[in-house]
């Protein structure tokens, strides 16, 4: 998938967890915070990926890119499994911790728990393409649904582009309209 479709995912992902199970209380600060941390999520596996977007803008982007790959085993290797969810959450959960001192209303659990719904939604994804996902690494089988490589997903092409991208659009759609008036209340609730 690319990364349009992964900062899609993360958001869609994060509405439906939060209104499956919302906190009572948040501050608008972790909103946002929160929010932020969640789209880096929805494109951190690809961090493995020289060419991926986070790279192309940092001046000096590329070069850097090219030796994170190397470090990381290449793409789609430890960034796109559960050992790299794992890792990453460590780090964003350490630097979080640091952090919070000049946050201190922002609920960093629920920024953590924004930073990985989103990288998971990216994973899930990639489950969906014809390259699959090494969820289970150090195994060497990278998984795809369906099982059969050829009926799976290429990324970047028309079934990403025409059926994926409106079809999270439409299930933000049909998500926010059906908890329209609790989500007015619950803004009110947070900006008052």
């Amino acid at each position: 998938m690319i990364g349009r479709t992964h900062a899609l995912a993360a958001f869609t992902a994060l509405g439906a967890v939060y209104f499956a199970r919302s906190p009572q209380t948040m501050s608008l600060a972790t909103i946002l915070v929160g929010l932020l941390a969640n789209q880096i999520g929805g494109i951190a596996p690809d961090i493995d990926q020289p060419t991926a977007p986070f790279w192309r803008n940092l001046p000096i982007g590329g070069p850097i890119g090219r030796v994170v790959d190397r470090m990381l085993g290449g793409h789609r290797f430890i960034t796109h499994s559960l050992i790299g969810l794992v890792l990453f959450g460590v780090l964003v959960h350490l630097l979080l911790v640091f952090l919070q001192p000049i946050m201190p209303i922002v609920d960093i659990s629920l920024v953590w728990a924004a930073f990985v719904i989103g990288m998971l939604s990216h994973l899930v994804m990639d489950t969906f393409t014809k390259e699959g996902v090494p969820w289970l690494l150090p195994l060497p089988i990278k998984f795809g649904i369906p099982p059969l490589r050829s009926l799976r997903i290429t990324s970047g092409k028309n079934i990403e582009n025409f059926i994926i991208v409106p079809g999270l659009i439409a299930a933000n759609v049909i998500l926010y309209a059906t908890h329209y008036s609790e989500l007015l209340l619950r803004i009110h609730q947070h900006i008052t």
